[in-house]
């Protein structure tokens, strides 16, 4: 016999339990969704982040001032007046070149030139040390750079890690300022050498006497001092503002 009234069976509606942050969002920068309510969650970087892109485009340009600096040969500027012995003239002596100029030529045109090698016996301690210091100071830049796009990966575009990506900057941080010093080395010792008006011997087929009449920095001078600068102030950027606090992302949650 079938009874008369069958009761409907009961539906009961499950809501979740409210979840926190860590549990909604496992991995930042991603979405997460629940039956009830569409939750997004979605990380943003602090404003210290956008200020380490910002210096990561200054250590480029420095990275791109050292090397150019090193290929200029306006380290030295010498200006040579007539004698009995050699022609008046000028020469601009680099790094790893020396260019020499006549009078009775044009100057926007060098007469020779002639490079520097690590073996060359009339070079100054000071250009040689020059010589490894810039390369040096060229391989950390690349290095800063290469660390600091890892980092930046981290916060933009990977899953952000605080210990990976505080360690990265602290990194970079350090390269940019050995680089930096590495520069300004370099710079201030040229800057010492003229002053002193120190001479340097060159070889007899170099037509150029051991000092000049006159002689000042040159241009390379200017932008080695520009890189040095830029670099020592991205690097203490990254350094002092890199904290763990300040590596935390901020997330920001819409209900759908």
């Amino acid at each position: 016999m079938v009874p008369a009234h069958v009761p409907a069976p009961l539906q009961t509606a499950f809501t979740p339990p409210p979840l926190s942050l860590a549990q909604e969002a496992p991995y930042p920068g991603r979405y997460t969704s629940l039956s009830a309510h569409h939750v997004v969650i979605r990380s943003f970087p602090d404003c210290n982040a956008h200020w380490q892109l910002g210096c990561f485009g200054i250590a480029t340009v420095a990275w791109i001032l050292t090397t150019l600096s090193m290929g200029f040969v306006e380290w030295r500027m010498w200006y040579m007046d007539s004698t009995a012995h050699y022609p008046p003239g000028m020469a601009r002596v680099g790094v790893w070149k020396v260019c020499i100029y006549h009078r009775n030529s044009s100057f926007d045109r060098a007469t020779s030139c002639h490079r520097h090698t690590y073996w060359d016996a009339y070079l100054p301690l000071d250009i040689r040390v020059s010589q490894h210091l810039l390369l040096a100071a060229s391989i950390l830049g690349l290095l800063g750079k290469a660390v600091m796009v890892c980092a930046l990966k981290n916060v933009y575009v990977a899953d952000f890690r605080t210990c990976a990506t505080y360690y990265l900057i602290t990194v970079a941080g350090f390269l940019n300022v050995a680089a930096g010093i590495f520069i300004s080395i370099a710079a201030i010792w040229n800057y010492c050498a003229v002053m002193d008006e120190e001479g340097i011997s060159f070889p007899p087929s170099f037509s150029l006497p051991f000092k000049p009449d006159k002689q000042e920095v040159g241009n390379a001078f200017l932008v080695a001092c520009l890189a040095a600068v830029m670099s020592l102030s991205c690097g203490m950027f990254f350094l002092f503002s890199n904290t763990p606090q300040s590596n935390k992302v901020r997330p920001k949650i819409w209900e759908m």
